[in-house]
């Protein structure tokens, strides 16, 4: 099972903890041999997916944008985490230009092309990435399973 993942970043300490444990138990429905989550890694809830695919013996696939891709994938907070994340991946899908025919930044389109269902870590609200790929997966038929436990609290 292919499983995508979106989320709000910058989440306060008490929204990662609830969060982690309700991803927690979303990973672990199913079993370790037949799970790939599949992240853009941005920090927050995607490297805590990641982390809780591979914790629990699964797989990661790891998309990165066009313009990530030419100006190395990731920098700022958390870059050493990620780095290690994306060297565990089993893939990654570097996105071509728009120019040379590619989806570009447009990770949300890629996300919901390469998975089977998503999780989104979402207040709910519109305007956000997160509810656009909510609304794409929804477009496609893709089951969404959202993750905003009571006590959650957006900076977004």
């Amino acid at each position: 099972m292919r499983v995508g993942i979106i989320g709000h970043e910058g989440l306060s300490e008490i929204t990662e903890m609830l969060v982690r444990g309700e991803m927690w138990q979303l990973v672990t429905v199913f079993g370790s041999y037949e799970l790939i989550g599949v992240t853009c890694l941005r920090e927050g809830p995607e490297t805590w997916f990641a982390q809780a695919v591979l914790d629990h013996g699964g797989k990661v696939e790891v998309i990165v944008s066009a313009s990530a891709g030419r100006a190395g994938a990731f920098a700022g907070p958390g870059s050493r985490t990620r780095q290690r994340l994306l060297n565990e991946a089993n893939a990654v899908h570097r996105l071509a230009p728009v120019e040379l025919g590619g989806f570009g930044d447009d990770t949300c389109r890629a996300l919901v092309g390469m998975v089977d269902e998503v999780i989104a870590v979402w207040d709910g609200r519109p305007g956000s990435e997160a509810a656009e790929v909510v609304a794409a997966a929804r477009r496609a038929g893709l089951y969404v399973q959202v993750v905003w436990p009571d006590g959650c609290a957006s900076s977004e």
